[in-house]
């Protein structure tokens, strides 16, 4: 199977007769996680695409960045696809970005549009924006401006954005709708378990559950900058690890030096891997930098070193996390757009709250995927703190 193919048993869902039901020209569909908003919006441009017998018609799937395109929305359209038995490797063109031609001489083209330049491209019939509020408005106001027919919207509401404030209740040609993993019958039993599991943290279930606006003043980074390459002049200086296996993803981070402040890059962002694996991950890369891993785990660290990794366990003691916390968030940080893991749990760290719903000074722990790359960056970090600053076996590198 190739990499970039997921896997799919496509099952008919309440979410996808839903969204098949909405007929006005923009469609928006604000949901929680696992209620095949993605999906059941690609299953229609499928349709729409081999349905449509005039031929070529232009469907245009954007997102803030390919990384995010590649990772999400391509493996799923390309998944539904083979599962259907539609897919054809010829009708495939991966350069200079990715488009399929249906048979009907339709095609879906997979754009990511990340500054307002970009937007004023060719015109198209039918576009699909997805996870709609990472983009500008002025962004999307283009984009919907150069579309002749239908517009369709997804996001989590994590908070109110653009369309609460452009769109909604000021045009009379939106559909609107919400949807739930409850929408959505394909889920297995263990997936919606732990979906339920977070009924206990107010603002989690009430974006991810109920697929209702919440509100992120208790976010615990913020204005970190989203930056296309690592700039030429950034040194390689470290790197930090947060260990994970079955449930959470093992997450390390190259950590480099620019203009004052830090810029991120994320090297892993995977689940079961062996140690082993890590050293052999650690030992490919091009550059070599100081390894920074939780402490919590020294056999693990033992046994990586032992695969001539140069890696130490970070700092830890009473109040350890909290004053991480402070230090990085008082950096100047920039993260690569590839860098899709840590960019989610970049904007869905949070502190945690009470049952009074009153911010708390602790990190919330439930939402454990989303705190491991923030614990691997905190460890690589924290080392550059003068009263922790540790001296490499070697001189660090400029970037490849």
């Amino acid at each position: 199977m190739e990499e970039n193919q997921r896997k799919f048993n496509f099952v008919d869902t309440t979410a996808t007769q839903k969204i098949f039901a909405l007929d006005k020209r923009i469609r928006a569909v604000r949901g929680g996680t696992s209620a095949s908003k993605t999906i059941s919006i690609l299953v229609w441009i499928i349709d729409y695409c081999q349905s449509e017998l005039s031929g070529n018609k232009l469907v245009s799937v954007v997102s803030e960045s390919f990384p995010h395109l590649n990772g999400g929305a391509i493996k799923d359209f390309e998944g539904i696809m083979r599962d259907r038995k539609y897919w054809k490797d010829s009708r495939w063109v991966k350069n200079p970005r990715p488009v399929y031609t249906f048979e009907t001489g339709n095609k879906v083209e997979f754009i990511s549009v990340d500054t307002y330049g970009k937007a004023h491209g060719p015109r198209r019939d039918i576009l699909f924006i997805n996870e709609c509020n990472n983009l500008e408005w002025k962004i999307v106001d283009q984009l919907i401006t150069r579309t002749s027919k239908i517009i369709w919207l997804d996001w989590n509401p994590v908070e109110e954005f653009w369309f609460d404030t452009e769109i909604l209740d000021k045009r009379d040609d939106v559909d609107f709708i919400t949807l739930t993993y409850l929408d959505n019958e394909a889920l297995g039993i263990e997936i919606v378990k732990e979906i339920e599991s977070h009924k206990g943290n107010k603002n989690w279930w009430t974006v991810y559950g109920l697929g209702l606006p919440g509100v992120i003043e208790n976010r615990i980074y913020k204005n970190w900058q989203i930056i296309d390459e690592i700039p030429f002049e950034a040194r390689l200086e470290r790197r930090g690890l947060d260990f994970g296996y079955t449930i959470d993803p093992t997450v390390i981070e190259d950590i480099y030096t620019y203009n004052g402040g830090f810029i991120l890059d994320e090297i892993c962002y995977q689940k079961g891997l062996s140690n082993k694996s890590i050293a052999d991950l650690l030992n490919a890369q091009e550059y070599k930098a100081l390894t920074i891993a939780d402490s919590a785990e020294p056999k693990s660290i033992d046994e990586i070193r032992s695969y001539g990794v140069n890696i130490i366990g970070s700092f830890k003691g009473p109040g350890s996390v909290n004053r991480g916390i402070q230090y990085v968030q008082d950096q100047n940080i920039s993260i690569t757009k590839r860098s899709i893991g840590t960019i989610k749990g970049y904007r869905n760290y949070l502190w945690a709250k009470d049952k009074n719903d009153r911010t708390l000074n602790i990190p919330d722990d439930t939402i454990h995927e989303w705190s491991n790359p923030m614990d691997s960056i905190r460890y690589g970090l924290e080392s550059f703190k003068p009263s922790n600053t540790v001296t490499p076996q070697w001189k660090p590198n400029f970037k490849k």
